[in-house]
């Protein structure tokens, strides 16, 4: 699609012809009139600019300022921005309560809200801003599911926090509430850590879940070079918000949208920077959900896979020393992608956002070897990338666990089960458990939990007791801040049947992670005659008879492909930007 000679546009093929040609949209145009906007404005492609802003928290206080920016950028380059926010559930101030049931099924409402805002309102083309956990899978979710041109913003990280004399984040604060109940620290203490940890604006620094997906938006194409380098508090951002406004404009005069971007090429690349990053186990949840919006199967099995052969090469928090910031400064995602490049990692014939392919964007990119925070691939933090997938006895369809910076790789113990994360919190917090110990988590899946909770306040208090001979299971997940012997995902879960639901206290688990193994050291026969008594128990109930967490419980599918609620690109009837 291309401008006029007299540099109008043909809007003959865009979803807004629906709502602003011909005589029979007066109505329509009307509400536009009303608006502000006036008949050359009217005329051009409609942009939705969606940003994630609330007061929530500090991951998203800063989205407001970037929009407003993408805006800027859509007007310089002939279209009519409008602007619109979707929700966030922050997982910082969701975790280890109820609240958490809500963080994955935000990423859906997000994904459902942005789509049905564009389609509802006929936008041609979407810049999605996001800043917190799910919020930028559900967005960019969003783009692949609708298929208009559109291009991704990161809203930025947060400055690192300072504290004698180091850099700490709010990993540290959930550590030091273990370091409290073993008595290591005085209230006083505690109180000093949470007042210094978070200085602004921005989303964690580590290389937890959202800085993970922010390189996950680069590495797979839908976010400029170096977009998600700058922390959210820099207002030299805005320069990147502009630049993306003005980028998706391009993309609708190339027709160039979405899935042609992101190809089952470009979701195998995103693997490869998770792995290398030592990103989060949240990566093997979400980039699965991301392909079923296009109609790629790429499975937890996938993702594990391609996590076995990347090296393990950026040394980020929590496994390493660097957060976010860090990684900017060393020449960020760009920095990184060039690395793995030239030592064959990466598919560099993917088209991206500018328009140019992946090795096209690297061209120009020097190694610079004044920075410790990115490792070249001959000299790995570790020859495999910090992600591990698991299947075994206890884990049919699979589990994941992050093994950057972990020396404790197997573990072999008796379990000790809880049903919900709360009675578990609670062991430890009275430190009622044992060194060597395997503790179990379950009924906290996707369905059965239901919202699939993470258990970082539970890993944090562990670590911060310094027990180091015990491991963690769990048909839930765990935060990106997590570390530890901690196995999430663990498949099917107890609600939908799976194993760990007929785990008792003492039998023995062994875990492999070298191996990539885990298994219930159970006799089978014994397993059937406990699956056979809990079939003829009631079925079990949660709290969530009703609302949005009820109806997210019933649709949504297994772990391991993606913990999606419907049924994706391979069966629908039309694509949106097509209408």
């Amino acid at each position: 699609m291309t401008r006029k000679p007299d540099g109008t546009w043909d809007k003959s093929s865009l979803p807004s012809r629906h709502v602003t040609e011909g005589p029979a949209r007066a109505p329509h145009r009307s509400y536009y009139y009303a608006m502000g906007l006036g008949s050359r404005e009217i005329a051009q492609p409609f942009v939705g600019v969606a940003s994630c802003w609330n007061e929530a928290a500090p991951c998203n206080t800063a989205l407001m300022r970037q929009a407003h920016a993408a805006s800027e950028g859509v007007k310089r380059a002939g279209g009519t921005p409008r602007e619109f926010v979707t929700i966030t559930v922050t997982d910082g101030i969701a975790m280890g309560h109820e609240g958490m049931r809500s963080s994955l099924v935000s990423r859906e409402v997000i994904a459902d809200s942005v789509e049905l805002t564009m389609r509802g309102h006929s936008y041609d083309a979407l810049v999605g801003i996001a800043g917190c956990d799910k919020s930028l899978p559900g967005m960019m979710m969003a783009m692949l599911r609708l298929n208009v041109p559109s291009v991704f913003l990161y809203g930025g990280s947060i400055l690192p926090g300072r504290l004698d004399q180091k850099d700490i984040t709010v990993q540290e604060v959930f550590e030091a509430v273990g370091q409290f109940s073993a008595g290591k620290i005085t209230a006083e203490r505690l109180c000093e850590v949470e007042e210094h940890a978070c200085p602004g604006e921005g989303a964690c620094g580590g290389q937890f879940t959202a800085n993970t997906m922010a390189c996950v938006s680069e590495a797979i194409g839908l976010a400029l070079p170096l977009s998600s380098a700058l922390p959210a508090a820099y207002v030299s951002r805005d320069e990147y918000a502009r630049a993306s406004g003005e980028a998706v404009m391009r993309l609708i005069e190339q027709n160039i949208r979405p899935r042609d971007i992101c190809t089952r090429k470009a979701f195998e690349n995103a693997a490869v920077v998770v792995a290398a990053t030592g990103g989060s186990t949240n990566g093997g949840l979400h980039l699965p959900a991301m392909a079923h919006e296009c109609g790629i199967e790429f499975t937890l099995r996938d993702f594990a896979d391609i996590c076995a052969r990347t090296p393990y090469i950026a040394d980020l928090k929590p496994g390493g020393r660097f957060v976010a910031k860090n990684m900017g400064e060393a020449g960020g995602v760009p920095m990184l992608l060039r690395t793995l490049l030239d030592g064959g990692y990466l598919h560099g014939d993917c088209m991206t956002v500018t328009g140019k392919t992946l090795a096209e964007n690297l061209a120009d990119v020097v190694w610079n070897p004044d920075q410790e925070v990115i490792r070249p691939v001959s000299n790995p933090l570790s020859p495999t990338g910090g992600l591990v997938g698991l299947w075994g006895s206890l884990a049919p369809d699979g589990a994941i666990v992050k093994v950057a910076g972990l020396k404790h790789t197997r573990h072999r113990g008796p379990a000790r089960v809880f049903d919900g994360e709360d009675a578990c919190f609670a062991a430890v917090e009275a430190r009622d458990y044992k060194e060597g110990d395997v503790l179990v988590i379950r009924y906290e899946g996707a369905k059965g939990g239901p919202g699939m909770r993470e258990m970082l306040s539970t890993t944090a208090a562990i670590y911060g007791q310094g027990v180091e001979n015990i491991a963690l299971i769990t048909d839930g997940r765990f935060s990106g801040a997590t570390r530890g012997l901690c196995v999430g995902h663990v498949g099917p879960e107890a609600a939908a049947g799976g194993p760990i639901g007929l785990v008792r206290d003492g039998d023995i688990i062994n875990i492999d992670a070298d191996a990539g193994t885990i298994d219930l050291e159970v006799d089978p026969i014994e397993l059937e005659s406990r699956a056979r008594h809990l079939a003829q128990e009631p079925p079990r109930r949660t709290m969530y008879g009703s609302g949005a967490i009820w109806k997210f419980a019933q649709t949504v599918g297994p772990a391991h492909l993606g913990a999606v609620t419907h049924p994706g690109a391979a069966a629908e009837g039309h694509v949106y930007a097509d209408i």
